[in-house]
Formats: structure tokens, sequence, C-alpha cells
């Protein structure tokens, strides 16, 4: 398996045991130890965890011999990431198994021995065969038994019995043969202790012997468990029964296990400080070892192997996999392994080499070199090695190196494939220019630039459109490469992608190629799409061609012995005549190395013949597998070779070991029929035999594997996966396990009959053989830190194999709209590719989710910049971005509440409470592939089909939310039709050529144009028609007739009118046509007789430009060209119509541009250049006129479908602005990206068409939502709250104050007043409501909403309610201050002096104020100042003061100098703290404290909020991400929220959106961490935190958020329920359903 240099992603350990004595203590391991250390090392580390048990099976017949121990050992070893070695020593030594190969000499000096000693050797020369095809020549043991496994079941108890005790028979010959040749002195001591040598020790010694230290003392753990008086006096007198043994010189298995316990592990700490960890027990000699000791000793041993593998692996400091970061640098380091380990298999010298160099070294050439050749002759291994060698073959200059493989890519389609180019190449010679810059190259403006461009070249090329990206590709082509660094680009396998594919990526490169650019491609040897797209791109330059023909077939043998001598093989000469004769026949190099495993299989009197070898690579591939079928078990082999086929980018060795195990349609060699599955060592010994086909390469952090050559894709998937429901099933089960299903369902042990039984303690035990499939999170959340790491393997996963198996439900429903799945993508740098399958370019083809998909990719896109620098941002962008459109959506709901669960389980964040009026909508489509040329016309149907005539004549058709923009393609006499134009009815369009002919399209049919039989030859001049049921009326420009057609295309006949037709209407029956002409006449029409009835014509024979039919009234208003309008009474069919009323439009006689009629809500809509005229089609009158903004005109209007709303374009505008009926004011703005031409409505869109053919599409529901939010009509001044904030109160310096209630999140109630409201104060007991408006003061009951009080003549500029609620004061600059009963209006006192700032004492007995420097306390009762405070110095003066309400004593006060005193107001007491520091300074605009006095709120300058602790008597400095535009304490002292401008805006000068937006944020005052941060989408106002921890914010637009804190640091749960099951808004602006409460028609109370 050829492995990456780069490190493992998985710790890999070979458990080493005696298998006689540890089965409960390794099932222990297994079952409560392994499984948690891998989820431990995944979740923290990135890592993945396999152990490799060779004795997990049941039956010792399976158990693997020590040459593929051996192996286990070494892959362990060199793959594992971290310690590769978990050794278990008992108290049994274990039994010495037969030798599996025993070389020639020695297998005959044995033999010869033990005839001399007249011991019979008969049994044991069976067992061995000669084979010559080992190296060295040797005897192999032969499998014990040639039944196959399925006559091994049938096989009875006594038959297996004696098997076992032929083969112990045999192995104590083969031991007294080693031991006379040892007494001998034939063969030394130690070659005769490796034949007596356990598996125990062989395989410790294999691993431990001639190791390096390091691996050795950082990489193994030994436990060894020393027992005594392990045998109870039942064993005991059971041994002295046996008869002794006949030699003594053969050590026994104490001795053995003494030397290794006590001489050869010591040898170890000692040399290598092995970590041995020893224990000793004694048993009672009566017992022994019973199974409870055992038991507990597992228990032991399990906690302990536990914590010293975390310790072993923390020690080691893996490397964490790239945890936190994207694709971008990934992709790079994987491409450039990808090469180092393809160059690794280029074993044959081809000549081609030298061409390919000579091609690099000629500085001339300006095209590419193509290297072609049939399949499997080595051209990808050929450019892996030439551009290792790119480096040497060019010395005088520093080349930059990119190879590209395709077949080998995660996804090879164009657009990734250029960003990924872009990216290296953009990186390449960004770190090649750091490293090597110098102060001559940085007096090169050019290479500064290019250095400043590197940053946006790698961040951004993810999110670019194909074409931008083949600009800057090509630009990147231009500008970066030199003569002294050079760029050589291998492109290898674009012939196996899409044909479209491949010519977009060649048409992305500048012709001629730049001279220092050197392009490499592969072709396969036919004629493909690649070499004609070379052909055109080159086609001044051409390209060089380079034929890769068969390999020469002695490099071949060459390589075939190389690769069989490396396995211990090789073959006899005259097998190699055979082999010969098959590499003449077939020369391609992997068919050499597909040749290893067949001959490896060859004995040396093997009868081979022709046939014996396959004769091609894919029968090669095929009998490979058949051979591994044999040998494994056919399910086994292939659900593995399938699971890897079918994979994406491959797999893992946990994850195959996991879908191979859990599989239960897969079962191993030991028995077919039976419900034990899969183990590890059957996947491990599968993979030994399959290594040499496998590349072990990075994938997004992880070792994944991957077949060596598509061909085995090919074989695989011919071999097994024939039928598309086998296909469909695989895919299936690998979604199940990416998706973490089965890592959730139980697993039931299995009971498993112990075959042996060597413990009568473990005879029949429970093996939970199917080990539990590791979770699969989105993202593995570490409790260190907060990002966590992308499980890269699901979010590559899992998506390929939901759609593969068909599962688009889950797709779309469990991925698409999963916030973790967002999350993950966006953490991986994926944000590209998430929105392209969000926008449907790797979606379903089922009509699912088709408007929610685009919105949310819509928003992606729009906070792109943002989610790019702050991934974690995007729980608080969504829930601002998705709650106003909830209730359009409710699919999306699910999406709102994972959000909540998000941050619940984060156990911090600011929740989106109630969110502020959008001032936009996100578009749910945006069609941005623009057309070279200008929209000429564009039509729309109800049902939502949208089409574009071009002034080129092409016509291209939107199908709806989901889809792409399709060109239309019609030929008459074999060319293609050019069109003219488009005109819409129903659900109908008509499209009208250039060369006369028109097209009548059926859009709710199958996609089918019936071309009209017309005979005019004017028929490109359609001006409008009229489709009923199954007959269509048209009529013409500048034509007095209507042609009527039936929707076969026949025409019918004619009507004819009196002037130019200009509009027309039928009756919903269709027996009657109205007609509206240009000289303003009305005809009626009876369809069934052709005959005209009646006509009529209105007083200025202006032309009609629309006619609404009113059928219940049997009324016709006809809206002439100025906007005028007529209403007529047509009941009387045969009579002249009746004149019911004509009404001048009135202002400017302008033309009128377009109608919009909408039945449903008896509203037509009048559009002309200055206004927008709205009528009542009920009563015909005119119900308002929306001037256009002054020095702009409207060129289009449209009504929403409730309307409440319309849509509007100006000129020179690049918006579509919408207006609220009701009030007049523009609400919405909706962004395009190009200049608009043309609005049209659909039954739930609004279609914006741009110039040059863009569309732009909004749901109508989400505008209707958003235009009809409640919000005030100017910017929230004043905010002021209930402690609990459900309910709270808004004003915007008009004449109302709006009661709010949170849990709607709608308007409650309006209080009116007689002038603009300046203060509002609410009672602390919620009972009243008190305003100040224009010098009067008003009372209300919060309640009933009834003003009990009116006051005139307070001459006040600011009100107050004292705590006790109470009493009012009313503060005037320049009279009395008075303090009245806030029940009655009467006066208690008035205070004559003046005091600023003032605040009512928490007690209700003082007024507290600033004047003239000192602070000023007068009383409630007589108005008198009672008390006074002055600062120490006469030139000191009082800057700022608080009181403090669960300290009602005392006032905080600071003084100008910065000294800080509190005062005791009762006692006039004064203690000065502390004074402040330079640094710190006091703003009296922000100084507030919170209400237990534990902090005061300073100043918020210099980017920092600068606190006073009171409690801890310290100051204390929060930095902000920018300035400070508001700041406020919460009351109760726990947090603080302030609102920033972000310094990103400055630092990057970024101006996306998002990075524009204020942010708030909220800060825990404990410790400064951050709570939460939410961007808001429009200026702020006001800030107000209440004691509900609820943080409201006014906008400047009027509209108000709520934001809840969740803190479990504080509170474990959020303070204020969600408004998810709201009942939904009535289609009705919110202010005008809230109750309005007028005030008293005069002030009650006037004051002197």
């Amino acid at each position: 398996m050829e492995s990456s240099p780069s490190k493992s992603t998985c710790v890999k350990l070979y458990l080493c045991s005696n298998p006689e004595d540890s089965v409960v203590e390794r099932r222990a391991l297994r079952e409560s130890v392994f499984p948690k250390l891998r989820e431990h090392c995944r979740h923290t580390l990135g890592l993945d965890v396999r152990v490799i048990d060779p004795f997990e099976c049941s039956d010792p017949s399976h158990w693997p011999d020590e040459n593929t121990r051996q192996q286990l050992i070494k892959e362990c070893r060199e793959s594992s990431a971290g310690p590769f070695l978990l050794a278990l020593v008992g108290h049994k030594y274990g039994t010495a198994g037969l030798p599996p190969q025993v070389e020639v000499s020695e297998y005959q000096l044995l033999l010869q021995e033990s005839q001399r000693a007249g011991v019979n050797t008969q049994d044991l020369e069976g067992v061995y065969q000669r084979d010559e095809n080992t190296l060295p020549p040797s005897y192999c043991l032969t499998p014990p038994h040639s039944c196959c496994p399925q006559q091994a079941e049938v096989k009875d108890e006594e038959e297996e019995m004696k098997m076992r005790a032929k083969e112990e028979e045999l192995r104590k010959v083969f031991q007294t043969t080693v031991s006379l040749c040892l007494q001998s002195g034939l063969m030394s001591p130690e070659r005769a202790h490796r034949f007596y040598r356990s598996a125990l020790d062989a395989d410790l010694r294999y691993a431990l012997d001639n190791g390096p230290h390091y691996d050795i003392m950082k990489r193994c753990l030994v436990y060894v468990h020393r027992v005594v008086n392990a045998e109870g006096e039942r064993e005991k007198r059971g041994m002295t029964s046996q008869p002794e043994a006949a030699l003594h010189t053969s050590p026994t298995e104490g001795q053995l296990l003494s030397e290794l316990c006590d001489s050869f592990l010591p040898g170890l700490v000692t040399s290598s400080k092995l970590p041995v960890y020893t224990l000793a027990t004694e048993c009672d000699p009566r017992h022994g070892y019973t199974t409870a000791r055992r038991r507990g000793y597992a228990a032991a041993l399990c906690q302990q192997v536990f914590s010293d593998l975390l310790g072993l692996i923390d020690s080691l400091k893996v490397s964490e996999g790239g945890e936190g970061s994207q694709l971008s640098d990934a992709l790079t380091r994987e491409q450039e392994e990808l090469c180092d380990v393809l160059s690794q298999f280029y074993h044959v010298i081809r000549p081609e080499e030298e061409k390919v160099r000579a091609f690099v070294e000629q500085n001339e050439q300006q095209c590419p070199l193509v290297v072609t050749g049939g399949p499997c002759t080595g051209k990808t291994v050929l450019l892996a090695h030439c551009a290792q060698q790119m480096k040497s073959w060019l010395p005088d200059s520093d080349p930059v190196v990119i190879t590209y493989f395709c077949d080998l890519s995660v996804n090879a389609s164009p657009r990734p494939l250029l960003s990924s180019l872009c990216y290296q190449i953009g990186s390449r010679y960004h770190s090649e220019s750091s490293s090597e810059q110098n102060l001559s190259q940085l007096d090169d403006s050019s290479c500064i630039t290019d250095l400043r461009d590197y940053s946006s070249t790698c961040s951004s090329t993810s999110n670019m459109c194909l074409a931008e990206l083949q600009e800057r590709f090509s630009s990147l082509l231009s500008s970066m490469p030199s003569s002294k660094q050079p760029l050589v680009l291998i492109l290898d396998g674009l012939d196996h992608i899409q044909n479209t594919s491949a010519a977009v990526i060649m048409g992305s490169f500048p012709s001629p190629l730049p001279p220092s650019v050197k392009l490499i491609l592969t072709s396969s040897s036919n004629p493909t799409q690649v070499l004609q797209t070379v052909n055109c791109v080159s086609e001044e330059s051409g390209y060089v061609c380079v034929q890769l023909g068969s390999a020469d077939r002695k490099q071949c043998l060459k390589m075939l012995a190389s690769l069989l001598s490396s396995s211990g093989r090789r073959v006899t000469s005259g097998q190699q005549v055979l082999v010969n004769q098959a590499l003449t026949s077939c020369g391609l190099t992997l068919y050499a190395r597909l040749l290893q495993p067949h001959t490896s299989l060859w004995l040396s009197d093997s009868d081979v013949t022709e046939s014996s070898l396959p004769d091609a690579v894919h029968s090669s591939i095929s009998a490979l597998l058949d051979h591994l079928q044999q040998k494994h078990g056919s399910s086994i082999v292939a659900r593995c070779v399938s699971y890897l086929t079918l994979s994406r980018t491959g797999l893992t060795e946990a994850e195959l070991a996991d879908l191979l195990s859990s599989d239960h349609t897969v079962h191993n060699n030991e028995s077919p029929s039976s419900s034990v599955r899969v183990m590890q060592i059957d996947v491990e010994r599968l993979l030994l035999d399959l290594r040499r086909f496998l590349i072990r390469r990075t994938v997004a952090g992880s070792h994944v594997l991957f077949w060596v050559s598509r061909h085995f894709n090919l074989v695989v998937a011919e071999k097994y996966l024939g039928e598309h429901e086998v296909r469909k099933e695989i895919h299936s089960v690998m979604a199940d396990y990416f998706s973490g299903r089965r890592a959730c369902a139980g697993e039931t042990p299995l009971l498993v009959k112990q075959k042996s039984a060597p413990n009568k303690d473990t005879r029949q035990i429970e093996i939970n053989t199917n080990r539990q499939p590791s979770s699969q999170p989105f993202v593995f959340v570490s409790s260190v830190k907060e990002l966590g790491r992308v499980n890269f393997r699901k979010v590559l996963e899992l998506p390929h194999h939901l759609r593969e198996s068909d599962k688009w439900w889950e797709l779309e429903h469990g991925l698409l709209m999963s916030l973790k799945f967002h999350q993950a993508m966006i953490q991986a740098g994926l944000l590209g590719d998430l929105v392209a399958m969000l926008e449907g370019e790797e979606g379903s083809p089922h009509v699912c989710l088709s408007r929610e998909r685009p919105l949310l990719a819509g928003i992606l896109k729009s906070c792109a910049c943002l989610l790019q620098s702050s991934p974690l941002q995007l729980p608080s962008v969504m829930e601002t971005s998705l709650l106003p459109h909830l209730e359009v959506f409710p699919a999306l709901k699910r999406y709102a509440r994972e959000i909540r669960q998000e941050r619940r389980r984060r156990g911090s964040g600011l929740g989106v409470v109630l969110c502020p009026a959008p001032s936009s909508v996100p578009s749910i489509q945006c069609d941005a592939k623009a057309k070279d040329v200008s929209v000429r016309e564009a039509a729309a149907t109800e049902c939502g089909i949208v089409a574009e005539i071009m002034d080129d004549g092409t016509a291209w058709i939107w199908n709806g939310s989901g889809c792409d923009v399709a060109k239309v393609s019609l030929s008459c006499e074999q060319k293609e039709l050019e069109f003219a134009g488009v005109k819409s009815s129903g659900q109908f369009m008509l499209l009208s050529t250039q060369c006369n002919k028109l097209f009548l399209w059926d859009v709710m049919g199958p996609e089918m144009f019936l071309e009209l039989k017309v005979t005019l030859k004017t028929a490109n001049k359609v001006d409008g028609f009229a489709a009923y049921q199954k007959k269509v009326f048209m009529w013409w420009k500048d034509e007095s007739f209507v042609s009527m057609f039936d929707v076969s295309g026949d025409i019918l006949t004619h009507f004819q009118c009196q002037s130019c037709v200009t509009c027309l209407v039928c009756s919903c029956d269709g027996f009657y046509m109205y007609c509206g002409q240009e000289d303003g006449t009305l005809s009626i029409f009876d369809t069934h007789t052709s005959s005209l009835l009646c006509s009529c014509s209105n007083s200025n024979h202006n032309a009609v430009t629309a006619m609404i039919l009113c059928e219940e009234k049997w009324e016709m208003a006809c809206v002439d060209r100025t906007g005028s309008l007529t209403l007529w009474d047509v009941e009387a069919k045969r009579n002249p119509p009746r004149l019911v009323t004509e009404i001048s439009s009135g202002g400017e006689p302008n033309d009128i541009l377009n109608v919009d009629y909408s039945h449903e809500i008896d509203t037509l809509l009048v559009c002309q250049s200055h206004q927008v005229a709205m009528w009542d089609t009920c009563d015909w009158e005119l119900w308002d006129r929306f001037l256009a903004p002054r020095g702009r005109a409207f060129t289009q209007a449209l009504l929403s479908p409730d309307g409440h709303l319309f849509l509007a374009l100006l000129d020179a505008c690049p918006l579509v602005l919408v207006w609220r009926v009701s009030t007049g004011e523009c609400v919405l703005t909706l962004e395009t990206n190009k200049q608009p031409l043309k609005l049209l409505k659909t039954s739930s869109d609004a279609v914006c068409v741009a110039c040059d053919g863009c569309l732009t599409v909004w749901d109508s529901g989400m505008i209707d939502a958003a235009g009809t939010a409640p919000k005030m009509g100017c910017g929230v001044r004043d905010v002021a709250t209930e402690p609990t904030g459900e309910w709270f109160y808004t004003s915007d310096g008009s004449e109302s104050v709006w009661r709010w209630r949170l849990e709607t999140g709608l308007p409650h109630a309006n209080f009116l007043h007689d002038g603009p409201v300046e203060k509002l104060r609410l009672s602390p007991d919620n009972i009243h409501l008190v305003t100040l408006s224009v010098g009067e003061i008003y009372v209300w009951q919060t309640e009933t909403g009834q003003n009990i009080l009116r006051i005139s003549g307070s001459r006040a500029t600011h009100v107050l309610i004292t705590p006790n609620s109470n009493f009012g004061v009313s503060i005037s600059d320049r009279g009395l201050s008075r303090v009245w009963k806030l029940a009655h209006g009467s006066i208690v006192c008035s205070i004559h002096t003046h005091l600023s700032d003032a605040q009512v004492s928490p007690e209700s007995t003082f007024l507290i104020g600033r004047r003239r420097g000192d602070l000023l306390a007068a009383s409630l009762w007589s108005g008198s100042i009672s008390k006074r405070f002055s600062c120490m110095e006469s030139s000191e003066h009082v800057v700022a003061f608080h009181t403090l309400p669960e300290q009602p004593d005392f006032v905080v006060v600071m003084a100008a100098s910065g000294a800080v005193y509190t005062w005791k107001v009762a006692e006039e007491t004064v203690c000065r703290h502390f004074q402040l520091p330079s640094t710190f300074h006091c703003q009296p605009q922000d100084f507030h404290m919170s209400s237990d006095g534990s902090y005061a709120l300073l100043s918020t300058d210099n980017e920092a909020i600068n606190l006073l602790d009171l409690s801890h008597v310290r100051l204390c400095s929060f930095k902000t991400e920018g300035p400070v535009l508001k700041a406020c304490l919460g009351k109760t002292g726990c947090y603080a929220a302030y609102i920033s401008c972000p310094a990103t805006t400055q630092e990057k000068s970024c101006v996306c959106f998002q990075h524009t937006r204020s942010v708030l944020t909220v800060v825990r005052l404990a410790d400064g961490e951050r709570v939460g941060s939410v961007c808001l989408g429009k200026n702020p106002l006001t800030l107000v935190v209440c004691e509900g921890k609820c943080v409201f914010v006014g906008f400047e637009d009027g509209s108000v958020g709520v934001y809840s804190v969740l803190d479990v640091t504080i509170d474990g749960e959020e303070s204020v329920r969600c408004r998810e099951n709201m009942n939904s808004r009535v289609k009705q602006c919110s202010f005008d359903r809230a109750f309005s409460w007028l005030p008293l028609g005069t002030p009650n109370i006037t004051w002197p």
C-alpha cells in the first residue's frame, strides 16, 4: 500500500497477547477502553483509533501465522500516528506452533537427526512441502485440511478433538527434533529457541528487538501480570498425574516465560526505557486464579490502559490534522503529496521521459505538450515522476511545478479545479517571493502589487463565478511566471471528466501560452474532446504530442522480479517462460504489477500453463478478486471493494472496518452460514493482500485508501455493481454510516461458541464481533477550543451518498436545511460549494424546497465576507435574516429551532426575540449570467414562467425557482429561427420570429411549441393576445382587426374594428370580446357569430390603453393613455354601453406607462412618469396619488398580491423600491445586480429583468411580510420597558407612543397626543405611563389606555416618577419644578432651584441633582434644598453622580479630577475612595451604574469600555471591535451591552453589507468574556437593557429589535420564550390593527 510521506491520522495498535490466557482481558478492553479512546481521539485530536487483535476470532484455525502477524506489526509501526504496540503478558506462556516455513538445510538437518535417534517423522514430513519458489528455498507448512469451510461446519466434536490431538502430537515431534539437534550441538541455542517461542514471545521480540529507541520508549506499552498460586489444588493434582516428558533438554514454558519477563523486557527497560507495568497477584492456594480475580484484574487493567494510552498519545503531540483550517491549503498539499505517491510507482524507465524533458527545456515553445497513450500505459505515473525531476531539469531557474490529477481529485468540475489552480499559483509564487524578496525587489511596484493581491487571490476564488475564475486564472498565468521562475502546469486526466468541462478549462488558458508557462496534458490515444479543444485553443501554435506505448519487456520483468523478491517469492525458469510470453502480449506496467499476486501463488511444482495467467489488465484484476474471495470470503471482498469504489474521496481504514463489521450482509470466512460478522483482523488481512493496489493519500486531513488505477473501479463496477439497486443499497449503507445512524443503533452481542477452551472460564463467551461505529457529528467539539474541528469526512461523503441512494428527502431536509451542516461547510472553507448545492447545481431532480434553498443561498452569499472571517457568526446571521420570513416559509422553522438548540448547547449567546423590520428582502433566485446583448422584450405567466427576447434574436426561458435560464432553439428548414418578441396571457406564451412566424406554448403542458398559421407578413408586430380555453384572440400593432385562433394553430376568423386595436378583454364564458381602440372607441363582439354587437367612445377620444371588466356588475372601466377613466355599463350587450361616469386624471397629461389590476382586492394601479394613482374599483374612486421623488420619474409600478404595497422602478435607479400604500412611505429597497429594465409579476414572485437579461426574483410573501412589518414613522428615540420585558413602549418624536407585546412582536396599543412626544416614563409598578408633549404632561393607565390626566402649565422639559410609583416630578429649566401626585395631579410642593441631571432617591424622599459644581438634594415634601455635597477642593466640581437602588442611603459621586466619593445623603457624610488614574476619565454622558452599585460605566472612548468595579475596587477596560456608538449596563450588574462600528470596515476597507453595519455585543462583567453578538441590519438610536435579560434596540427607521441573553454561567435558561408558534400575521399593516387611545380633548388640570 503506497503511503504518503505526511503524518498518519490514525493510531493503529497491535494487541500482542497469549490468546489462551487473555480472553477476558481482551474482551474488556474491546468493550470499555477502545471505543472510549477512539471517541476521545476523534473529538480532541482529529485522530482515529484501530486495534488489531490477531486472536480476536474464537477458532484457532483462523489465527494468522507468524509471517502474517509480523506484517501486521510492521504495518502498525509504519502507519500509526501514535503508539503501535500494546502487549499483555500473563501467567501463561503459551504453546509454540509449527513454524510456517523452514529453510531446506535446517529441515533436512532436523529430519536426519530425528531418524538417527529413531523418532518417527512420517507425519511431520506429510505436513511440510518443499517449495523452490521461496527465498531462500524452504519447506512450507501445508494447510491443515483441504476441506472447505462449509464442510468444516458439519464435523462433529469427536473428529475435531482428534485433529487437535494430532496437531499437538506434531508440535511435540517437531520440538523433540529441535531438542535433539540442540543436544547434539548441530543447532545453536538461539536458533533452537526460535522454534520454542510462543506467539506472544515471537511477536514481542519482532516488535521490540532492534527497534528505534524512540519507538520503544514512546510508542509501546507492556503490561505484565504475575500470578502466584494460579493453579488450585485440583489443577495441581491433575498435573501430577500427567506422564513426565521424555526429554528435558527443551525449556519449559515457565522457563521461557521467566526469560521473557525477567531478562528480555527488563533489558529493554534499561536500554530503551520501555514502559513496562508489572502487577503481582497472590491467590489462595486452594482455589487458584478464580474468575472473580481475573475480572477484577481486567477492570483495573482497563483503567490503567486508557490512562496510559491517553498520556502516550498526548506526549507525542500528535498533529491535529488541520483543525479549523480551510480546504484551500489542504488541497495544495494533497496534490503535491499525490504526486509524490504516484511517482513511487515509476519502476520502468520510459524513453518518453527524455521527450518531456526536451519540451520543458525549450524556451521558444508557447504551446502545450500532450502525452497520449492507451489505457494503463502509465501516463499519470510518468508525469508524476517528471514533476519530481523538474528542479534538476531546470537548474538555472527556480520552476514552480503544479500538478492536478483529475481522476484522483475530489471534484474536477471547472469551478473547483480553476479555483484550486488559482490558489496554488498565487500561494506558490507568494511563498517563493516572500522567502527570496530583497531590497531591489521591493522597489518593483509590480512585485508589491502581486503580493498585495495574493490574499484576495487566495481567499476569494472559492466564491467567484466561473467567468470571473477564468479571467483570474488567465491573469495569473500572464503576470506571475517569469524566466527565473517559470510555471510548469501538469493536468492529468482531463479526458476523463465531462467533455464540456474539459473545454471550459482549456478555454481559460491564454493563447498562445505565456513564454514562461509550460502546460503538459494527458489524453487517450483516440481523438478526444481534449485534443480537439487543445487544437481550438492553440490554433496558432498547435501542440506537441508525445505518444506513450507499451513498456520495455525487460524492464517489466525486472520490476516483477523485484516485487516477487520483496514478498519472499520467485518463479522457476520454466514458469518464467510463461511470464515472458504474457508480458510480450501485454506490455503494460500495470499488467506487470498485477502478475505479482498471481505468480506469488505458484509453487515450484505447480502445474502452470498459458491459461494460468490472465491475458489483460481487466482480467487480471478480476482474477485477483476471485482469489481474494476464495481466501477471505466472497461477501467481505465484494463489499470491501464496492465500498472503496463507490466512495467519493476514498475511505479511511477505520471507516472501511466500521462499514464491514456493521454490515449484516458480510461474514468472515470462518463460517459463511453463521451470524458472526467481520472482525478487525479480517479487514486487516484483506488490506494486506490489497496493499499493492491501494494508495494511502490525504484528503481533507485524513488518510484514505484509493485505488491506484481507475481500472479497478471499472472492473469492480462490472463485477459487483452492475445492477442499479445494488449500487443504491450500498450508497444507502454508506449514507447511514456517515450520518451517524449506525453509531446510534444498539449493537447486540452475539453468543459465540468457543471452539477451543484453554480456560474453563471462557468456554462460552459473549463477543461483540461487530464493533460499534464511531459517532459522526458535523463538527467535533473540543472542550478547549470553541470553534471545534470539522468532520471533513462526513461533509465530503454524506451528500454524495444521499444523492446516489435517492434519499432526496433526507438530502433536502436533513442536510441542506441543517444548521450544523452549514456550519461545518463554512468552517471548512466550502461556502461556495454550499451555495452551489442550495442553488440546485448538485440538487435533487425533484422540486423540493425550491424556494427555501435559494433563500438560504442568497443570505449566505450576502454574508459571505463576514462568515469567511467569522464562521461562528452563522447562527446569529441566519436567525436575524430568517425570523421575518418564517411565516412565509414554515419549513425553515426547524432551522430556527436548531439555531436556538445550538445556542443552548454552547451555553451562551444572543437570541433574536423580536427581529426589526427588514429594510430589504433577499432574493430567492439571481441569474447573474449576463448576455452580451440587451433585452428586447420580456413576459411572464402567472405560474412563474419568464421569457426574454434579446436583441440578437435569441430567446431564454426561466422555468421557476431553482432552475437555470435555458435557451430556446427552434429550427425551420435547417435554419435556426431568430425571435422578435414575446407576449403572455394566462397559461400561454406567444413567441414571434423575425421571419413572421408565431409559436404558441402552453406552459402547463409539455414543452412543445405550436406554430400558428398566420397569413400576414407582419406577424412579428403582435401587440398582444388573450387566451380563453381553446381560443386565442390576437391583435396587431397599427392594425384595426383582431384574429381568433384555435389552440391547434388554425385561424378561425377576424374581427374588424373602427380604428387600430390597443387592448382586448374577454368575458369569463368566452362569449363576448371587448376591444379598446386608438380613437377611444370600445367595441363589443359576439365571438360565436363573429358579429359586432355595439360600440361607444370616450369624450376626449384618447386611446384606450387598459380595460377592466367587472362581470358581477357588468361594468367596464376603460383607462385612456392620459390616465383618465371612463366607466361603462355593458349589461345590455346588443345596445350601446351606458356611460356611468368619466373621471379625468387631473395634473400633468402624461401618457401612462402601465396599469396593474387586482380583482381580489378591488384595486387598480395606474403608473405615469410623475405619479402612481390608486383606484378603488368597488366605487371607482381615486384613492390616492403617490408622487415620484423630486428629480426622478417612475418607469413602472406593480401592486403586491395583497395590495398593501406597490413596487416601482425609477429612472437611473439600480433598486426596486417598495411603497406602503397606507402611509405613502418607501419601506423597502430590493437590490439588483444590474440596472433594472422591467418588473414582472407571477402568482408567487416578483421578477426584475435587467437590461442585459439578468433575472432577480423575490418571493411576494416575503415582500409583503417585510413591507408590513411593524415600525414607527420616524427613528425610535425612547424605549421604556417593564422589568420582565413582556410589555414595552416606544416613542419616535411624533404624536404617538406605541405599546408593544413581546410575545407577539406586534404593537398592541397606540397612545395619541396633540403634539410631538418629548419624554416618556413608565412607573415602576407598570400601572401608569407618563409622557411629555409640547409642555403638557399626560398620564395614562397602561392596561385600559385611558388618559386620566392631561396637565397644562407645567413648562416642564423633563419628567420623573418616584420609585414608589406615587408621585411624579416635572423638571423645568426656567420655571418651577413640581412634585405632584400621580393619581390625580395635585401639587405636593415646588422646587425653585433647577437641578441638572436630576434623579429621585431610592426611598422617594429627595430629588438629587447638580447645581454650579455641587450636588444638591431637595426634599420631595417641602421642595427646599436640605442637603448639599461639595468637593473638598474649591476648584473641584461634580461632573456625574448616580443613586444606588440597593443602597438607598448612598450616592456615588464623580469629580472632574477623577476622585470617586460616596455621599450618605441623610447624614451628609462623605467618603473619598480613590483617585482615577490619568488614563481613565469619566464621560458624564456615558456615566451610569448598575442598580446594585457593583459597576459604574465611566467612558466608551478609544474603542474600549471603561468600568469601575466598586465591589472589588478596581478599574476594568474591555476592548471592543471598533468605536462604541451606544453602551448600557444591565440593572443586575451582570452584563454590559454595547453597539460598536466594526473595526474591520477601517482595517480591511470592506464595504460588504455585514461589515459596514454596527454590531450589538453583550459581555459578562465578572470576567469580561463575550456572551454573544449580533450584527444589526440598520442604524441604532437607542439601547436599553431590562432586568429580564433582554436587550432593546431602537433603530433609525422606526423599527425595534429585542434580543435575549443566554448565559449558563449566570442563569441556565433563555429569558424569553420563542414566538415560533404565534398565530400567523394577518395581511394588514400591524399598526393598523393596534388599539388607538385618544387623549383628553382639553387639559383637565392646569397648574399656575
